[in-house]
């Protein structure tokens, strides 16, 4: 059963607060437990967004999966509470708390999470859902609450909080202009800003560009490995995520993945990944950087609203050969050859193939506001922060 109630053992280690109803007027807020309970916390969002033509859908099978403790292998290392509210019977408003032992352990934290909220535009009902969060971490121990912030980096963070006339892009916030406001409403402030570029992909490199490459292909130091089907990529997947857990280490949210999961996160986006636009470099046989890019599905999921079966994913596969526009998913370099260039020589590698497959604009994906380092990459090649995410804080 799906996020079923605590057994007698994991109850002494984790406390929830009663009683598991609370009743506000006519708002009801209700513990996820069953199978319907989940069927409503996952398709409320599209309920919520259906006068919004521009609202990008999960897909929908991932969320099942993500909710699923037996499927999910963040579980194991998390803590979570999932509530639903509702007014006269009708599910009005949705929230997530997390406490993450795994990431507070590693960096010397007591902070509980918020995520996958979304409701209406009803301060009642967001007090109803984030007040019961805020219990729930306090009971556990917690010293602050933070979000939105899923079970890791991997997931939305943040509320988008500029930037909306602009399309929604995949594994980023969805919320509704007014969320910031009714988050700030209830004494939340700002932790941390990501931010989104957009560009088009320039014809021309900058010079320095040029320079770079030169002297990095008459070095013969690095091998630049690039790939043309997905079963040359197979082998390459789980030393590049091993890189990842290296390379992201200072990332402010990040979870490092173990092996199970690096295992699901590869199957979870084989299917969908162009393997041209993936990049490694490596030296005496290691993997030392790494560069994935993939072109936008937006057009796809909103055409099968999500749903990638039985045929959705026909419809998300065709629309992403026709994409125009690259999305910069992921990229790291090992800390010990930084400043050599490597990021540049992946980067310009990928452009190079994005102009060949016609592409036209370049997104960056979510970047954290004091990155100066990548933020001044896609600077330097004409890219503008058209979108702006805040993750909150608020002391408990």
């Amino acid at each position: 059963m799906i996020l079923t109630k605590m057994d007698s053992k994991r109850k002494l280690k984790l406390s929830l607060p009663q009683p598991n109803l609370i009743t506000m007027e006519e708002i009801t807020v209700k513990e996820v437990i069953t199978r319907n309970d989940l069927r409503d916390f996952i398709y409320l969002p599209e309920k919520v967004h259906r006068n919004e033509p521009e609202w990008l859908p999960p897909i929908y099978m991932d969320e099942w999966e993500l909710y699923n403790k037996k499927k999910n292998k963040s579980y194991g290392y998390a803590d979570a509470l999932l509530l639903t509210a509702y007014r006269n019977s009708k599910p009005v408003g949705r929230i997530m708390g997390i406490i993450n032992r795994r990431y507070n352990e590693i960096n010397h934290e007591n902070h509980g999470r918020f995520c996958f909220m979304e409701c209406y535009n009803d301060p009642e009902v967001f007090h109803a859902l984030i007040s019961r969060i805020e219990d729930w971490a306090r009971q556990n121990g917690m010293s602050k609450l933070v979000g939105p912030l899923g079970f890791s980096d991997k997931d939305p963070q943040g509320f988008q909080i500029e930037g909306f006339d602009y399309p929604q892009f995949i594994t980023s916030a969805t919320n509704s202009s007014y969320m910031p406001e009714l988050v700030e409403s209830e004494g939340y402030t700002k932790k941390i800003d990501l931010v989104n570029y957009l560009g088009e992909i320039p014809g021309e490199f900058p010079v320095v560009y040029e320079r770079v490459l030169d002297r990095i292909t008459k070095n013969g130091e690095f091998d630049i490995i690039e790939f043309t089907r997905k079963k040359h990529l197979k082998p390459y997947i789980i030393p590049i995520l091993e890189l990842m857990n290296d390379t992201f280490a200072e990332i402010y949210g990040f979870v490092p993945l173990n092996d199970k999961e690096k295992k699901d996160f590869a199957a979870r986006y084989l299917l969908i990944l162009d393997p041209k636009f993936i990049k490694a470099v490596m030296k005496n046989g290691e993997a030392i950087g790494f560069a994935i890019g993939m072109p936008d599905l937006s057009a796809g999921i909103k055409a099968c609203r999500g749903r990638l079966l039985p045929f959705g994913i026909f419809k998300v596969l065709r629309e992403s050969k026709r994409s125009r526009k690259l999305i910069m998913m992921l990229g790291g370099v090992k800390k010990e050859f930084r400043g050599k260039g490597l990021d540049v020589l992946m980067g310009v590698k990928i452009l190079q193939d994005a102009i060949n497959s016609r592409m036209e604009t370049i997104d960056s994906h979510l970047v954290l506001e004091d990155n100066l380092r990548m933020r001044g990459e896609y600077e330097r090649i004409g890219c503008k922060v058209v979108k702006k995410f805040r993750i909150y804080q608020k002391d408990l």
